[in-house]
C-alpha cells in the first residue's frame, strides 16, 4: 500500500518482481520507456499507451488493451463499498481484508 497521493507507476517494478507476464496491460499513467523496457526485457509485450505529447508513439494492440477494461469495472464496483473507496482503516492488514471482503461481494453478484 502506498499512500494516497503516491504515482502509481512507483510500485510497477515491485509488482512484476516476482512474475514472468505474457502481457502487461497498464494505461497512460504507466508511460515510462524504463518500465516498457523492463516489461519487454522479460519477454512480455507492454501494451501501454503512450501519452499524447511524445514525440514517438508506440502501436499498441487495441484488443488487447480493451482488457484493461474488465479491472477498471472491478475496481468502479468494488470501490462503491465506503471502506474500500476511503481507506478509512490504518493498518494495511486490516485495508486488505475489507478489499477481500469487498471483492468476494462484487463476485457473488
Amino acid at each position: 500500500m502506498t499512500p494516497g497521493q503516491a504515482s502509481d507507476i512507483g510500485q510497477a517494478e515491485a509488482l512484476l518482481a516476482d512474475h514472468t507476464p505474457e502481457v502487461v496491460i497498464a494505461d497512460k499513467g504507466y508511460d515510462k520507456r524504463a518500465l516498457v523496457e523492463e516489461v519487454e526485457g522479460r519477454g512480455a509485450e507492454a501494451v501501454i499507451p503512450t501519452q499524447k505529447n511524445r514525440k514517438e508513439q508506440r502501436a499498441i494492440d487495441p484488443h488487447l488493451y480493451r482488457e484493461r477494461n474488465v479491472c477498471e469495472r472491478f475496481w468502479a464496483q468494488a470501490k462503491q463499498f465506503r471502506r474500500v473507496a476511503t481507506r478509512y482503516e490504518k493498518k494495511a492488514a486490516n485495508f486488505l481484508a475489507f478489499a477481500w471482503v469487498a471483492a468476494w461481494m462484487v463476485m457473488m453478484k
